[in-house]
Parts: C-alpha cells; structure tokens; sequence
C-alpha cells in the first residue's frame, strides 16, 4: 500500500487473509470500507462503509465488472487473492497480486505465475520459504493466521523486497 494511504475499499470475498489485512490496516489507522452491508456487519465496527473519493482497493475473488467501473478514475487496485483482477480500466492503475522481489542470492528463479515479472515470487510461495528459512513450526490452519510484522520483519530479514506500486495519475 503506498505511503500516505488514509483510506482503502476493501472488495471481494472477506477470507481470513481480507479480514488480516483489514485488522492490520485499522490499526495502522487507514480507514478500510466495504461496499455492501452484509461485508459491514462481518467486519464488524473496524470498518467505514462510503466508498466516493476512495483512490486504493484492495480487491479479492469476487469482484464483478459492475463494481469495477464504479471506481473513481485514478483508482490503484491492489489484490489480495491469488489471481490478479481482470483490467479493464485504462484510467485506473493495476498492480500486481501480493508479491515480492526474490533476494539476488537466490539462483534459477524465474517466477511462478506468469503476471509477474522476473525474479518475483507470489506472498504464498515466499511465507512457505520464509516459514522453512526460519524453522517456525506452526500452521495457518482455518482462521488461525501468524503475526503479520513477525513474517513481514521475516522476510525482509532474508532479502525479499517489496515491490513498487503503480503512480496514481497527476489531478
């Protein structure tokens, strides 16, 4: 999520993974809304509900063509499940599904989904490596998730790096 960000649109199916992510963001004090009531009540009070003027979605499985193009022109989707939405604004910025820069250490790596660029690996596929590097011997079973700054510090720690986001158009 780009520095600065003050408020999301959290959008698509509410799993575990939305409903860490949208904890995480409430408590780094970025507001997160949803769009319908049902999302609202499941999220219980840690979310706003309005989502006019709101220039970053995080988008899941489930977002339909509709809800799309009422986004604002500008608007930065972010997804948070494993297939990349479909684009179909050109005014409107895409960026990748959750993923890192793999560390320059690493030899014959390529990637492991094909929207992704070179030397990049999938969060799914890099938490398995990093649960392996660091010996951890839990598991994410049902809604059990692990501390998101012990695997983010984890990770950065064995040379992942974030990758940059899309710039949001000039007003």
């Amino acid at each position: 999520i780009p520095k600065g960000t003050t408020q999301v649109v959290l959008r698509g199916k509410l799993t575990k993974v939305a409903c860490a992510f949208a904890f995480a963001l409430c408590q780094k004090s970025i507001q997160v809304s949803v769009l319908r009531e049902d999302e609202y009540e499941k999220l219980d009070k840690l979310l706003g509900t309005k989502s006019e003027g709101k220039l970053t979605w995080l988008v899941g499985d489930g977002l339909s063509e509709v809800e799309q193009r009422k986004a604002s022109k500008g608007t930065l989707f972010i997804p948070f499940s494993q297939f990349p939405p479909k684009k179909l604004r050109t005014d409107c910025f895409y960026h990748t599904t959750p993923a890192l820069q793999i560390p320059l250490a690493f030899e014959n790596v390529d990637s492991c989904e094909n929207w992704l660029p070179r030397r990049v690996m999938s969060k799914w596929r890099i938490a398995g490596l990093v649960h392996a590097l660091e010996g951890w011997e839990e598991h994410e079973c049902g809604y059990t998730t692990s501390n998101i700054e012990k695997v983010w510090e984890a990770a950065l720690k064995h040379g992942f790096q974030p990758l940059k986001v899309p710039t949001h158009l000039k007003s």
